[in-house]
């Protein structure tokens, strides 16, 4: 493949998370958190509207944690990670241009479209994601990966930028009132997320594999190759250790992320100020996503994101003392400026230690530790707050996931992981070529 063809595929590669990255930021972060505390949930106690979108959270990533194995072992063998990609990105579009029709009480109904949307939405990142290393040299990884999240921010912050319009200023669009602005606002994520998602399927090959006879299901072989998964794994220690810190960092960072809206909201700061703080966070993390894809070729991969681990750990004590929009505000920019690298770094390091032919196999234990771990820090927020009252205690328990993840990750050498990756894939093609 010339280098002209190879650029295409990764352009297109990239605009799939300028489409669907909407569902992040109106839905997970922005927009539905806050009407979904103030409208959908109205009726119920602050703490309890907080403590429900707290388990919906949970609800929804334990399910993608669940298949995230299965999926990647079933798309590795089936070499189907398109196909299946193609099935949850339209389960997520449908899902959100449904919740048009979510009005006043109705969080039974928000719940479950957020949920089902949210599948969709992780469960199409597995696939999407372990298209990286087929789509991009190991030298370019790092490029490729901080470029498909910077991609996202774009994408995520121009229709969060019109939905704010529409939502402050509904009679612009000939629309009535700032609740149909909203339920607009939603539904138009899935159209957004549907016509970005063109360039990938039509561009994007699936590698060719020699075809295999089968003689079970695709969910027998799926189990069957998790269970293989977990018994090889234990052959790449340098991978293992930083899958558990990365379980363990990034259900802080995606706490944060899910939660944030909805705990302003409780401690009375404006639906205005929240979501426009939200899409300041979307453009200050364009270019310092970009920028931090650059220090890791300065300074190394893993020392860059030791610094957006450290700077989380400040977010989540300035949180605590959070009482103002200012407050809000500042933080928006400082969670901007580091979440977009702490997820393309950390995508980028897994990438580099996945042995040969393992691609969505190992991404699959990728999607299964962080969004596994997810389900703990939105279920504990959500406890401390219905049990305690106040949400304030629950944020502050962030404080352990973060600092346990940055331990472990000290202890990863992600040279020997590199190394123990080639050697595995180097003795496999031996296997392979060896007289029978």
């Amino acid at each position: 493949m010339d280098a002209k063809s190879r650029k295409k595929i990764q352009r297109s590669w990239m605009m799939y998370d300028f489409g669907n990255s909407a569902f992040a930021t109106t839905m997970m972060a922005a927009v539905l958190p806050v009407y979904y505390s103030t409208v959908a949930a109205s009726g119920l106690d602050d703490h309890l509207a907080t403590s429900y979108w707290g388990y919906s959270q949970s609800i929804s990533v334990l399910i993608v944690a669940i298949l995230a194995p299965i999926l990647g072992a079933i798309s590795d063998f089936s070499a189907a990670k398109k196909k299946f990609l193609r099935f949850f990105a339209f389960m997520g579009i449908i899902a959100s241009i449904l919740m048009i029709f979510i009005s006043e009480g109705d969080y039974l109904l928000a719940s479950l479209l957020f949920i089902i949307g949210s599948i969709g939405f992780s469960g199409g990142n597995i696939f999407y994601d372990g298209f990286l290393p087929e789509i991009a040299e190991k030298e370019e990884m790092d490029k490729v990966s901080s470029g498909g999240f910077a991609y996202g921010y774009i994408g995520g912050g121009i229709l969060l930028a019109v939905n704010v319009m529409m939502i402050l200023n509904p009679s612009w669009f000939g629309i009535p009132d700032t609740e149909w602005a909203t339920r607009i606002s939603l539904a138009s994520v899935g159209i957004w997320w549907l016509i970005f998602t063109i360039p990938l399927l039509k561009n994007i090959k699936e590698e060719k594999k020699e075809k295999v006879k089968r003689e079970k299901s695709y969910i027998a072989i799926g189990f069957s190759r998790v269970g293989n998964t977990f018994r090889e794994i234990k052959q790449f220690k340098q991978l293992a250790i930083f899958l558990i810190a990365f379980w363990l960092y990034n259900d802080g960072i995606s706490t944060i992320i899910r939660m944030a809206t909805v705990y302003g909201s409780e401690i009375g700061i404006g639906q205005n100020d929240l979501i426009i703080a939200l899409l300041i966070t979307q453009f200050v993390g364009i270019p310092f996503t970009f920028f931090f894809g650059w220090l890791a070729t300065k300074i190394t991969a893993k020392k860059a994101l030791f610094i957006t681990l450290y700077i989380y750990l400040g977010i989540v004590i300035i949180g605590y003392f959070m009482s103002t929009a200012l407050h809000f505000y500042m933080l928006a920019i400082i969670v901007g400026m580091v979440q977009g690298g702490a997820q393309s770094l950390s995508r980028s390091i897994f990438g580099r230690m996945i042995p040969t032919g393992k691609h969505a196999e190992f991404f699959g234990f990728y999607g299964i530790s962080s969004k596994f771990a997810a389900v703990v820090g939105p279920f504990i927020f959500a406890l401390i707050g219905q049990l305690t009252g106040n949400s304030r205690l629950g944020i502050l328990s962030l404080i352990f996931f973060f600092i346990i993840g940055i331990i472990l990750l000290k202890f990863v050498d992600i040279d020997k992981g590199i190394e123990e990756a080639r050697r595995a894939s180097n003795k496999k093609e031996e296997v392979n070529v060896r007289p029978q």
